[in-house]
């Protein structure tokens, strides 16, 4: 598989390694990332991960080792120099921050390891695999293929990785692959409940009033083929409730009967992020893209300037169109 070639040519000619990934990264990135250099490390490189800002607390105990510092932290040591600079989860360097940006050009080589769609040049030589149900899977492949054996330390990232990104195993680009490395990962100790736990924790009695809340506010087309839901700021200022915990609000909507598309609209300030996802054969990351974002076919984002209320307005009639089309 040329994605393999690619990546162990690079590794192999590589001492002085950095990964990163996306901002504000998601479990995928982290994940990824954090596997990725504790696998390199067991091979004698000498890899660190680099992000534009330290961790959040709620991913730490993905990074067991602490592999993961900041820029900041980053650019106090003596040795700066790379051989070769991996982004992980994105394959656009205008998403991985300005301050980690400075760095790619300080570095040998670069590579990509991703599984969002991409200009076909680009994947020609990066390892992209739009096929891969994460891009933890696809990382899952590599360290295999470099002969480094899973330990708890990359399979408990790993894992989070794909089940993060694949709303727990339930979209379609889930396969029979995505299972057997699972199996794999499991081997090491890895407690499906736990980790589960772990990344979507405990929750207060105020997030279960703000889910209420929110789905309260469920709207359907005419045809029943286009829901969507909103999120104000104020809602979540007035639950007290972690932006990140709601990420998975938009998929209670996939339970509709003749559900083909579902929105979650998220007033951020001055913008509104439009999350998409598909119930069935429609391409949201097409929809996406025509409003400016982008992503995979069955799950995709954009961000709208505007008003909630007006940037609704505006964007279902242009989805009812698409679906119509």
């Amino acid at each position: 598989m040329k994605v393999i070639e690619t990546f162990k040519r690079l590794i192999g000619k590589a001492q002085s390694i950095v990964i990163t990934t996306h901002t504000i990264p998601d479990a995928d990135g982290i994940g990824s990332q954090v596997a990725l250099c504790v696998a390199l490390r067991e091979l004698g490189k000498d890899a660190i991960c680099v992000n534009d800002e330290p961790l959040l607390e709620r991913y730490l105990y993905l990074d067991s080792k602490s592999v993961i510092i900041s820029y900041d932290e980053y650019i106090k040591r003596e040795n700066k120099e790379i051989d070769l600079f991996i982004v992980t989860d994105t394959n656009s360097l205008e998403r991985i921050g300005p301050k980690v940006q400075n760095m790619v050009t300080m570095a040998t080589n670069l590579l990509y390891i991703d599984h969002h769609p991409c200009p076909e040049e680009i994947a020609r030589i990066h390892c992209i695999d739009t096929k891969a149900a994460a891009t933890g899977e696809l990382v899952g492949r590599l360290i295999e293929s470099i002969g480094v054996s899973f330990t708890k330390e990359m399979a408990l990232p790993l894992y989070t990785a794909i089940l993060i990104d694949t709303s727990s195993f339930r979209y379609p680009t889930v396969s029979a692959n995505t299972h057997l490395l699972i199996s794999k990962l499991m081997n090491t100790g890895i407690e499906p409940p736990e980790a589960y736990n772990y990344i979507y924790g405990t929750k207060k009695v105020s997030y279960m009033q703000l889910l209420g809340t929110v789905l309260t506010s469920v709207a359907v087309s005419d045809d029943e083929k286009v829901a969507w839901l909103k999120l104000e700021e104020s809602e979540l200022l007035r639950y007290d409730v972690d932006p990140e915990d709601t990420h998975s609000f938009i998929n209670h909507l996939l339970i509709l009967d003749n559900i083909k598309v579902a929105c979650m609209f998220r007033q951020i300030n001055k913008k509104v992020k439009v999350s998409f996802r598909s119930a069935g054969d429609v391409d949201v990351g097409i929809m996406a893209q025509v409003f400016g974002g982008g992503g995979h076919n069955h799950s995709a984002a954009a961000m709208i300037e505007g008003d909630i209320n007006t940037i609704i307005e505006d964007t279902i009639p242009k989805i009812q169109i698409m679906l119509d089309e």
